[in-house]
C-alpha cells in the first residue's frame, strides 16, 4: 500500500490521476467495508467532484500542498456538509450542524483532500463494543476476529485496509492512538487546543482532541500541516505559529533527550516488553540518546482523568439520559451514567490533580525532550462470541492513554513490531506542550531505521482472517454487586430524573470502580487547581 506522501509523489508526476485513485480506494471499499464495516456513511458522488477538481487544478498548475487529490475520510463525530454525523447513535439528531463543516473538515477542503465519508466509532465516542449496540464494531483488518480499538474505530480500520490514505479521529481517553496501535498505524494525539474541536460532538471538553491517522510519520506530519492552527469559532485553541512539519522531520537529533519507560508495573504482555527493547535498540543504533525515567503520579493521573471524563460526559448528556434512556446503547449509558456518581469534590480534586501532574512533568521536560513507552500493554483483544468486550480489557487499554490526555501533551503512536499471532504491537513518543516537531522528529528516525509501519494486513493489501470459526474469547461473567452499592447508584440517578431499571446492578459494578477511582486519584495538597492548566502555555 502508498503512503499519502507517495501517493501525493504520484499525482505530482501525473503518474496517476486522483480520480484513479479515487476510484481504486472506493472498489477496495466496495469489496471489503461489507466484512469490515468502517464506513457510516459514504460520499462518492460529493467525492468525485473532489477528484475532478483536483485533476483540473494539477493540470493548470495549481498545488494545495501534499493532501491535493488524496481520498482521506473522518470520523462520524465530526459534521459535514454534504453527510448527516451521527456519532453511531439513535440519540443524536443526524442533522446536527448539517449546514457546515467542522473547522478541521473545511481545512481538509480547502487543501484539496478528497473525503470519501464518515467513519464508524464508539457511540458518542464512549460506549464500549457490545451486542446490544445499535450499530455493529467495524473489525480488525489484521484478524477480523480482534477489536479494532475505539472510539476512533472505522479511522482505524479504513485506514490500515487501504480504504483511505489517511483520517481523522479524536482523542479523549485515547481515541485516536488505542486503533492506531491496535490496527498497525501511526496515529497523533497532538497538543490539547494545537487543532480546533470546533464542528466535532464534544465528550469531555477539557480533555477532547482532534488528529490525523495514517501509515506514516510523514503522514501525520502532512495532515497535521493543514488542520493545527487557531480557529475563532474555538476559545480554547491555540494561537501559537504553526511550525512547519514536514521540515522537522529531517533535523538532526542529536542533541535531543529521550527518555525511556515502563509504565504498566508488571501489566504488560512479554512480547510487547521484548518488542519495545528491540524499538529503543534501535533508536540507540541511530544515535539517539536515551535514558530511564518514571512518570510521576501515573496511576492517580490516569484515575483522574477517568473521573473528568466520566463528570464531564455526564454533564453534556444529563438531559438525554433523563428523557432517552431506552435510546442510548446500555453500555454507552451506562458509561455516561457514571459520571453522576462524580461530585464536586471528586471533579475538583481530579482537576487538582491535573494541575499537579502538569507542573511535575514541566520538571520531568526540563530533564527530557521526550518520552517513549509502549503504547499498549498488549495487542488487539478478541472480542467475545456476541461481539463484546470485557470492562478489564477497554480498561486496560486506556490507562497509558488517558494519562497524556490528562496533561493535554502532544503523543504519537506508531509500529514497533507484531505479536506471535500476527497483529501489531506499537510504542508511544510523547513531547512536551507544542512539541509536535520533536515528537514526529523521533518517530520519523524510527521509521527510518525499521519498517514495521510498512507492514499490510495480507501480502499486497486485504483484510487477514487468521483464526478458526470458533476460536473467541467467551463472555466474561460480570463480578458479583454488593446491594449497596446498586441502591447507592439507582438513589443518585433517581434523585436526577434517571430511572435506570435493568440496568442497577451494572451501574452498582460502576459506582464501586468509581469510588476506587476516587481513592486512587488521591488528593495533591495545596492549591493546585489555581495552577496554570496544561494547555495554557499552547495559547
Amino acid at each position: 500500500m502508498l503512503t499519502l506522501v507517495e501517493a501525493a509523489a504520484l499525482l505530482r508526476r501525473r503518474d496517476v490521476t486522483s480520480v484513479e485513485l479515487l476510484d481504486a480506494a472506493l472498489a477496495r471499499a466496495d469489496a471489503a467495508d461489507a466484512t469490515l464495516g468502517a464506513y457510516v456513511h459514504r460520499t462518492d458522488e460529493s467525492a468525485l467532484a473532489a477528484a475532478v477538481r483536483a485533476d483540473r487544478d494539477f493540470a493548470a498548475g495549481i498545488d494545495r500542498g501534499p493532501l491535493q487529490g488524496i481520498p482521506v475520510a473522518v470520523k462520524d463525530n465530526l459534521c459535514t456538509a454534504d453527510a448527516p454525523t451521527t456519532a453511531q447513535s439513535a440519540v443524536h439528531d443526524p442533522a446536527w450542524d448539517r449546514a457546515g463543516d467542522a473547522t478541521v473538515v473545511a481545512r481538509l477542503r480547502a487543501a484539496g483532500a478528497v473525503l470519501t465519508g464518515k467513519l464508524t466509532l464508539s457511540e458518542f465516542a464512549i460506549g464500549p463494543p457490545g451486542p446490544d449496540s445499535a450499530f455493529p464494531c467495524p473489525r480488525n483488518p489484521w484478524d477480523l476476529r480482534c477489536w479494532p480499538g475505539g472510539s476512533s474505530s472505522g479511522t482505524g480500520t479504513a485506514v490500515a485496509a487501504g480504504l483511505v490514505f489517511a483520517g481523522l479521529g479524536t482523542d479523549t481517553a485515547g481515541s485516536i492512538r488505542i486503533p492506531s496501535a491496535m490496527c498497525g498505524l501511526t496515529g497523533l494525539k497532538p497538543t490539547f487546543g494545537r487543532v480546533p474541536v470546533s464542528g466535532s460532538i464534544a465528550l469531555a471538553p477539557s480533555l477532547d482532541h482532534v488528529g490525523p491517522m495514517t501509515r506514516s510519520v510523514a503522514d501525520c506530519a502532512a495532515v497535521l500541516q493543514v488542520i493545527a492552527g487557531h480557529d475563532p469559532a474555538d476559545p480554547s485553541s491555540s494561537r501559537a505559529d504553526v511550525p512547519d512539519y514536514a521540515a522537522a522531520l529531517a533535523r538532526p537529533l542529536r542533541e535531543l533527550r529521550v527518555g525511556v519507560t515502563m509504565p504498566f508495573d508488571d501489566d504488560v504482555d512479554a512480547e510487547v516488553a521484548v518488542a519495545f527493547d528491540e524499538a529503543v535498540a534501535a533508536l540507540r543504533s541511530a544515535g539517539v540518546a536515551v535514558r530511564d525515567v518514571v512518570l510521576p503520579d501515573f496511576a492517580p493521573t490516569a484515575a483522574a482523568a477517568k473521573v473528568i471524563l466520566e463528570a464531564e460526559s455526564f454533564a453534556l448528556h444529563e438531559p438525554m439520559l433523563r428523557t432517552r434512556w431506552a435510546d442510548y446503547s446500555p453500555a454507552t449509558r451506562r458509561r455516561l451514567a457514571t459520571g453522576a456518581f462524580a461530585g464536586a469534590a471528586d471533579l475538583l480534586r481530579a482537576y487538582e490533580r491535573r494541575a499537579a501532574t502538569s507542573r511535575l512533568l514541566g520538571r520531568l521536560f526540563a530533564e527530557v525532550d521526550l518520552v517513549v513507552a509502549p503504547a499498549m500493554p498488549m495487542p488487539a483483544p478478541v472480542l467475545a462470541a456476541d461481539g463484546s468486550l470485557d470492562r478489564d480489557t477497554v480498561s486496560r487499554s486506556t490507562r497509558s492513554m488517558r494519562y497524556w490526555n490528562c496533561a493535554g501533551l502532544p503523543a504519537l503512536v506508531l509500529p514497533m513490531g507484531r505479536s506471535a499471532t500476527g497483529l501489531p504491537l506499537s510504542l508511544q513518543i510523547v513531547g512536551d506542550v507544542l512539541r509536535e516537531t520533536d515528537v514526529l522528529a523521533l518517530g520519523s528516525v524510527l521509521q527510518t531505521v525499521t519498517d514495521w509501519h510498512r507492514a499490510v494486513p495480507v501480502q499486497g493489501g486485504g483484510v487477514a482472517d487468521r483464526r478458526p470459526a470458533g476460536d473467541r474469547t467467551p463472555p466474561v461473567s460480570a463480578p458479583a454487586v454488593e446491594p449497596a452499592d446498586a441502591a447507592a447508584a439507582a438513589a443518585e440517578l433517581g434523585r436526577r430524573g434517571i430511572h435506570v431499571g435493568e440496568d442497577r446492578d451494572e451501574l452498582g459494578r460502576a459506582y464501586a470502580l468509581h469510588r476506587s477511582d476516587v481513592v486512587t486519584m488521591g488528593s495533591p495538597g495545596g492549591h493546585g487547581l489555581l495552577a496554570p492548566a496544561p494547555w495554557t502555555a499552547a495559547r
